[in-house]
């Protein structure tokens, strides 16, 4: 087989494997959000079946994702700006070591709450296959919304569903 053959196959491997990565994770909309506990930045535990009756974003996350770090900054302003009327948004890291992980949100001056999944338990049942991937709970606990990744403008994306959900 020659390189271009190769290239080509390799391509197409790539592409197969990044639609089966977006469609199980578009498996969840519309189905109940899978409940788990982490331990969190503080230390304390929580559990997302804690937070039923608000909107919650699941942002996961992990250091070396340089699209994770563009993003967070504006997820933190989402999350200070309608904290207090019902949305919660959880930071699941999924780095093997927390350390960097409590570096970079001390760095970027993160204040929603940042969960570490260095086993990546919570990552599997979401269906995790890129970073970053943003889950987005009804009030009832239902996945309504799965992003794959980020680019500039999608927080405007999410500030409209984030909305909807919020006067439901």
């Amino acid at each position: 087989m020659n390189l271009r053959k190769l290239g080509t196959l390799l391509a197409g491997l790539a592409l197969a494997a990044v639609a089966t990565i977006s469609l199980a994770a578009s498996e969840l909309t519309g189905k109940p959000a899978p409940d788990f506990a982490l331990k969190s930045s503080t230390g304390e535990n929580l559990r997302l079946s804690e937070y039923r009756g608000d909107v919650v974003m699941i942002n996961f996350w992990a250091t070396w994702c340089g699209p994770c770090r563009q993003e967070m900054p504006l997820l933190d302003e989402l999350y200070q700006r309608y904290e207090r009327v019902g949305f919660n948004l959880l930071g699941v890291n999924i780095d093997d070591d927390s350390s960097r992980a409590m570096a970079m949100i001390n760095e970027l001056g993160v204040n929603f709450p940042v969960l570490f999944d260095a086993r990546k338990e919570v990552s599997k049942m979401y269906a995790v296959g890129s970073m970053p991937v943003t889950v987005i709970v009804d009030r009832t606990g239902n996945v309504r919304y799965v992003h794959q990744g980020y680019k500039p403008g999608y927080e405007e994306k999410y500030l409209d569903q984030v909305r909807a959900l919020l006067r439901e």
